[in-house]
């Protein structure tokens, strides 16, 4: 007898979230689609979980972000789904059964974005991309970003998660903080630098003191570094996503090489944020 799958739990915000991609998913294969010289237009979820969802408020199935994807009309030409989790990815194959368009990837997302999903995405090749990068940590390496930045197709949502990096990393007293988790935000900041964004020196008695830096100042620095280190032209102020507390568990950044893009994610952004998604 075959185990029942457990599907993950989300709760508000992460409704929020599949709907701000939904919509915005639409609009981005409708404008690919109507542009004769572009021959394929690429969805990509990196962190692609089973499909579909349990909502915490109200116990029903929540169709996850690869099927909504798999929805969009007019349809992307090709849909590339991560996940590492065995499991996972076979729930995927399920939900893809017959769909050529479809490929499910079972492995580490860093790893087969770059051999793999991108490549699909080249300039030459009159092709572009929409990625998500949706972990539930600090997990996306930055030679991920740099890499879409630079390939100039791609269009990505990424959730920045500053809970685990406040939790782990962005001590009160950096001195305390274990190096192994240290490096875990260097790989995902490309380098030491967030040091200096997390941390503000104020004078004090017997000379200066560090003070650690707000959330917002940290989100703002990413911020920064999406436009000028990875080289994404357009990158809008990202959305707080919180939990059921109200705490701040990760900003939901979007990076595109085209205005277009931006502005419709602003007034997504927008929206929500007016229905009260602060």
């Amino acid at each position: 007898m075959r185990k029942q799958f457990n599907y993950d739990q989300i709760g508000y915000w992460s409704e929020v979230k599949l709907a701000i991609i939904r919509e915005y998913a639409a609009a981005y294969s409708q404008i690919l689609t109507a542009q004769p010289e572009i021959r394929r237009h690429v969805y990509i979820d990196a962190f692609a979980g089973a499909g579909k969802h349990l909502s915490r408020r109200t116990g029903e199935f929540v169709p996850g972000s690869p099927f909504n994807a798999l929805l969009v009309k007019p349809p992307f030409r090709e849909i590339h789904l991560i996940d590492l989790h065995g499991g996972k990815a076979e729930e995927l194959r399920k939900l893809a059964v017959d769909r050529q368009d479809v490929h499910v990837h079972e492995g580490d997302a860093n790893t087969v974005l770059l051999n793999d999903a991108f490549p699909r995405c080249r300039w030459e090749d009159f092709s572009r991309g929409l990625c998500l990068l949706d972990p539930y940590g600090l997990n996306v390496n930055w030679s991920v970003l740099e890499t879409a930045g630079h390939m100039e197709t791609i269009e990505i949502f990424y959730n920045f998660m500053i809970m685990d990096a406040n939790m782990n990393v962005l001590w009160r007293n950096p001195q305390k903080v274990d190096a192994n988790q240290a490096e875990r935000l260097d790989v995902v900041w490309g380098d030491r630098s967030w040091r200096d964004a997390a941390y503000r020196k104020e004078p004090g008695l017997f000379g200066d003191i560090e003070e650690k830096a707000g959330n917002e100042e940290v989100a703002e620095a990413f911020r920064k570094r999406l436009r000028e280190a990875s080289g994404f032209a357009y990158v809008p102020e990202p959305m707080p996503m919180r939990n059921e507390q109200g705490a701040v568990v990760y900003y939901l950044f979007f990076a595109s090489p085209n205005q277009t893009g931006a502005k419709i994610v602003e007034d997504v952004f927008d929206k929500y944020r007016s229905r009260g998604a602060r």
